[in-house]
């Protein structure tokens, strides 16, 4: 009985394994935007601040985005920028910041920058900016934030829904002596009510899905041992 008893976790034992495995190769590593927070947003163009420009190199400003943990087998790895999400006019740029930063993987960056747009356009909507400090620049950060007390001085809520993603595009990238910088066009479906202090509504329809455009722009040192990339720059499409 004891015989067939060790088979069974044996056997147990065995099946965990392979289903570990599995999953790892379907998770992949962990992407660096794991925060304790909900994914909560920011409407980053009618209400959001105008286009700002901040220092990369601020400790207290940067994001991580994924696919740039140091490997060993780094050194030989080759930067893939096949298949969608990636302009024409992108595809150099990225080429130098992938021969500097060899870590660099262009489709696991911009996951892991659409989901940090999702999580910043909810917390600015929410004024929660608890959530917003580590992941914007300094210079960014005090624009939305600015705009967070502007709003509740007049005692103004911000009710953002996001509906979806309908494209993110790596549309600029190039590579300043060691500092790589990508900006990314997100158009996104969003519904956006400003109201007053009573509830009324003074701006935005909460039936209206509507297709916004923001252009982000993020910045590294590809020299530092640091993978985080700052977003240093926000813009709203025309």
């Amino acid at each position: 009985m004891n015989g067939f008893q060790f088979i069974d976790i044996l056997i147990l034992a065995v099946i965990a394994g392979v289903l570990f495995f599995r999953l790892r190769g379907v998770l992949g590593r962990r992407t660096g935007f794991d925060e304790p927070n909900d994914l909560t947003g920011f409407e980053g163009t009618e209400e959001g601040p105008g286009k700002k420009t901040a220092h990369p190199q601020d400790e207290d400003s940067v994001i991580q985005l994924p696919g740039n943990d140091r490997r060993e087998s780094a050194m030989n790895a080759k930067p893939d920028l096949s298949g969608e999400g990636v302009s024409k006019a992108a595809e150099a740029g990225l080429t130098q910041i992938a021969l500097a930063d060899p870590d660099f993987d262009k489709g696991r960056f911009l996951q892991g920058a659409t989901a940090a747009f999702e999580m910043i356009i909810s917390a600015f909507a929410a004024g929660d900016t608890k959530t917003l400090r580590p992941l914007l620049a300094r210079d960014v950060y005090d624009d939305f934030a600015g705009a967070i007390k502007a709003r509740e001085a007049d005692k103004q809520t911000l009710e953002t829904t996001f509906v979806g993603m309908q494209k993110a595009e790596i549309t600029d990238a190039e590579l300043r002596d060691r500092t790589a910088y990508v900006t990314i066009t997100f158009v996104s479906e969003q519904i956006n009510v400003l109201k007053d202090e009573e509830g009324r509504i003074l701006d935005g329809d909460p039936n209206k899905v509507s297709a916004i455009t923001d252009i982000w722009t993020f910045a590294r040192n590809t020299k530092s041992r640091d993978p985080n990339w700052s977003l240093v720059a926000t813009d709203g499409g025309n």
